[in-house]
């Protein structure tokens, strides 16, 4: 899974959710507006686009098509869909008048949903395709102002247009999700359609390169055809791969799942024990604004790095009383014990297996079973090893009481440097002292 975008994975998962739940009156409201107001919108150009004279049926249909097929060619990036409609969007801006270029790709878009509709057996959304074409409405704009233009000597027009057309497409998504779902506009969420953007902008140069030719013979348009068929291909493979990936995450997930399963069988404490470092270590990875690929490191780390227990014995892993050094050291031997567990599954887990030896090394070197030094420790078990300690002092055990949030943090913190990353340490007392606080507003 190394070479997926694990953010993308959980990206996409999401909006399949959001897909699938489809269909509250807020929603239905949101898209019925919006197409109206676009359907209002493209009809004002037309009518005051002192250069919107009709354009042959050919070219109408010829584009239309053409902007059809692109659009059913779906890539999946960050958290949208990219669609090679630029090889067409491009030689439409050179083409047709400003006030028919949103009703053409609107058209282009209603066409592909259409078709797509039939061939799998679903209903039609012309709504949201009408919704969904705010976009053109930036460049036709620009191109009412500028009036017609040549692919060449009025380049920068034609890229001021393209830019229109992003800032057009942020802006009404940004107003959709709000109006759809309640969710304010953020730089974390606008950046995360970047992808889908940095597309479009590679994309529009080809078009600028087949717009001349596309101006003298508007049906030579169909020579990109090939191309989008092979853009096509490549979404197919891409597509996938990441549903490969997705199954394939689920798979671990389950694995993981199942052995924890099996520990609370074995060991009730030991299993709660696991879930309340998972739910620490995912808020110290957030405060430490780690990636996704780290987080996902934690998570299964935090879920498994007690695995190994499951071969010691219970009456010693129960004992009332501290251990003998012989004892001591079986109980040590959990970490590799997990390791050789998880190693014969091979893959993610195999790679867990690694981080949850290390899940008892400390920052001076005095952990087990390595000894690594600093950094030398991977930062997924540097982050289970100080939140681990924190949730073993504050939670009961038969041969001593819990100690506090505070005191607890308090030892976090006086270890940090020598047990502790110092930076792990910081953000783990960053989080508790802000509960802290939050409980004491609460209590006053």
């Amino acid at each position: 899974m190394s070479d997926i975008d694990l953010g993308l994975i959980r990206e996409v998962r999401e909006r399949e959710l959001r897909r699938q739940s489809r269909g509250p009156s807020r929603e239905r409201g949101t898209d019925l507006a919006f197409a109206f107001a676009f359907v209002v919108a493209a009809a004002l150009l037309l009518a005051i686009d002192p250069h919107a004279s009709a354009p042959s049926m050919l070219t109408i249909a010829t584009f239309v098509g053409m902007y059809a097929f692109a659009s059913a060619v779906e890539f999946e990036v960050g958290s949208g869909r990219a669609v090679p409609t630029q090889l067409v969007f491009v030689p439409m801006l050179c083409i047709f008048p400003a006030g028919w270029i949103p009703l053409i790709a609107a058209a282009g878009f209603v066409l592909a949903n259409t078709v797509q509709a039939v061939v799998r057996h679903h209903r039609p959304t012309p709504t949201v395709m009408l919704a969904s074409s705010w976009y053109a409405i930036g460049p036709a704009l620009v191109l009412l102002v500028h009036g017609p233009v040549d692919a060449w000597s009025d380049a920068p027009v034609v890229v001021l247009a393209v830019v229109a057309q992003l800032v057009a497409d942020t802006a009404s998504t940004a107003v959709a999700e709000w109006a759809a779902y309640g969710r304010r506009p953020s730089p974390v969420a606008l950046g995360a359609n970047r992808w889908v953007y940095m597309i479009d902008a590679m994309l529009t140069p080809l078009g600028l390169l087949i717009a001349p030719a596309v101006a003298a013979h508007p049906w030579s348009l169909v020579l990109a055809a090939p191309v989008i068929a092979l853009l096509a291909f490549f979404a197919r493979e891409r597509t996938e791969r990441l549903t490969g990936a997705l199954e394939l995450t689920q798979a671990y997930r389950g694995t993981a799942l199942l052995l924890g399963d099996v520990l609370e069988v074995d060991d009730s404490y030991t299993a709660a024990h696991c879930e309340g470092v998972l739910e620490l270590s995912l808020a110290v990875a957030s405060e430490l604004g780690l990636d996704d690929a780290t987080r996902r490191e934690i998570e299964f780390t935090a879920l498994l790095h007690d695995i190994g227990k499951l071969r010691i014995p219970n009456e010693l892993i129960n004992k009332p009383g501290p251990l003998t050094d012989g004892e001591r050291r079986l109980m040590e031997t959990h970490t590799i014990e997990g390791e050789r567990m998880l190693a014969p599954i091979g893959g993610f887990l195999a790679r867990i297996g690694t981080l949850v030896r290390t899940c008892h090394e400390r920052w001076d070197g005095g952990g087990y079973p390595d000894g690594l030094v600093g950094a030398a420790i991977p930062l997924a078990a540097r982050i289970v090893f100080c939140c681990d300690a924190y949730d073993a002092m504050t939670t009961d055990r038969p041969y001593r009481s819990a100690r506090t949030p505070a005191e607890a943090c308090a030892e976090i913190t006086a270890c940090a440097g020598t047990q502790f990353d110092p930076a792990v340490a910081a953000a783990l007392a960053s989080i508790v002292g802000g509960e802290l606080s939050d409980a004491s507003a609460r209590a006053a």
